[in-house]
């Protein structure tokens, strides 16, 4: 499974670690992925997802029906 959140596509990013010396070499950021239960009332089912941490926060401000209205708007399949 890629580790790409379910909702946003964010994924892992690259850039640098850099040493006291000052010399970079690539290394990646890796995205707070979490497994989470989400209960859908309208039908009246449980969706399982793996969601990065930020998606979560925004999911407990928006509602997890207009984050999937959000996400379905943009192709993601649910």
């Amino acid at each position: 499974m890629a580790r790409k959140d379910q909702l946003t596509g964010k994924g892992p990013m690259s850039g640098n670690r850099v040493s006291h010396a000052h010399n970079k070499v690539k290394r990646r950021f890796g995205v707070n992925l979490q497994t989470k239960k989400f209960y859908l009332p309208e039908q009246r089912r449980w969706v399982k997802l793996r969601v990065s941490a930020k998606t979560i926060k925004t999911i407990n401000k928006k509602g997890i029906e207009a984050v999937l209205r959000e996400a379905q708007a943009q192709g993601v399949r649910v």
